[in-house]
């Protein structure tokens, strides 16, 4: 009985001799283990707590919609914040904002004022340009790379756009005096006469020269959007509470497609510039083409 014994314990020792260097092996294992989810933890733990209703809301609701933010410089002494905000993906629409600099904006009121003329429209049975009782403003056509600024804003526009200069209209500034308007429309063409330059306009980029003090709002009165989201809600016209309405801001510009991603026409567009109640509406509008413009 006691030579069982003293084998036993000598089974014990051996045990914890040939076992001593694993044991050590796996308490640095669980040591260095520990050490990295340590850091790990508290990233996940310091990381912004997203909202579930948030996280399920619809697409269109605005008051879910990421604000991308970035600060473009222009010149050493001048840094301005510019924006984009997703305003519609029925149709897409992106608000770029403070996309002109004042100095722009006023250049190209300037460049127009001494030149407008009745802005018109083209007539579905002859392709000419006539006028009409529902598209009332003036406007003046900026000869496409006429100076450095022009260049400037059409590069800008090429840049956001992945869209060719070679593949967009001139620059069209427009004015819209009280009580002056535009009623729904879309800007992609429905008649053939206009396919011959340039194919199907795809593309519109309409930049606010100017605040206005009422009225004058751009709507898209059919988006599948929630329209009452916007912040500016309770500061539109009568007019602009008919749609998706955005109102006019200096610098800011409106991006939308006319044409959908498999390249078939986007009725959801379909727009109006509201009657300006008070002040003046000053814009800019270049329309991109599917294939080169030929000015």
């Amino acid at each position: 009985m006691v030579k069982a014994k003293q084998s036993q314990v000598w089974l014990r020792k051996s045990w914890w001799r040939v076992s001593w260097p694993g044991t050590l092996t796996l308490l640095l294992l669980l040591t260095c283990s520990f050490l990295i989810l340590i850091p790990l933890a508290l990233r996940i733990l310091s990381t912004p707590h997203v909202n579930s209703s948030s996280a399920l809301s619809k697409p269109n609701d605005l008051n879910s919609v990421p604000r991308n933010t970035h600060v473009s410089s222009e010149g050493e002494n001048n840094r301005v914040k510019r924006w984009v905000e997703v305003m519609s993906w029925e149709p897409r629409a992106f608000l770029y904002h403070n996309f002109l600099t004042k100095e722009e904006c006023e250049y190209l009121i300037n460049t127009a004022t001494p030149n407008m003329l009745k802005s018109l429209v083209i007539d579905n049975e002859s392709g000419e340009g006539i006028e009409t009782s529902y598209r009332t403003s003036t406007e003046y056509v900026v000869e496409r790379g006429k100076d450095k600024i022009v260049r400037n804003i059409e590069k800008r526009i090429a840049d956001v756009t992945f869209i060719p200069i070679e593949h967009g209209e001139p620059l069209h500034v427009i004015r819209y005096a009280v009580g002056q308007y535009y009623e729904p429309h879309v800007d992609y063409f429905e008649e053939e006469f206009s396919l011959v330059n340039g194919g199907q306009r795809i593309a519109t980029m309409l930049m606010y020269l100017s605040n206005v003090e009422g009225g004058g709002e751009t709507v898209f009165p059919i988006a599948n959007a929630n329209f009452s989201s916007v912040p500016w809600w309770n500061e539109l016209s009568e007019c602009g509470q008919t749609g998706l309405s955005i109102k006019p801001k200096m610098g800011d510009a409106l991006l939308f497609w006319s044409m959908k991603p498999d390249a078939t026409l986007d009725p959801l567009t379909l727009h109006r510039a509201c009657p300006v109640i008070k002040g003046n509406k000053w814009s800019c509008t270049k329309w991109m083409h599917a294939n080169e413009y030929e000015t």
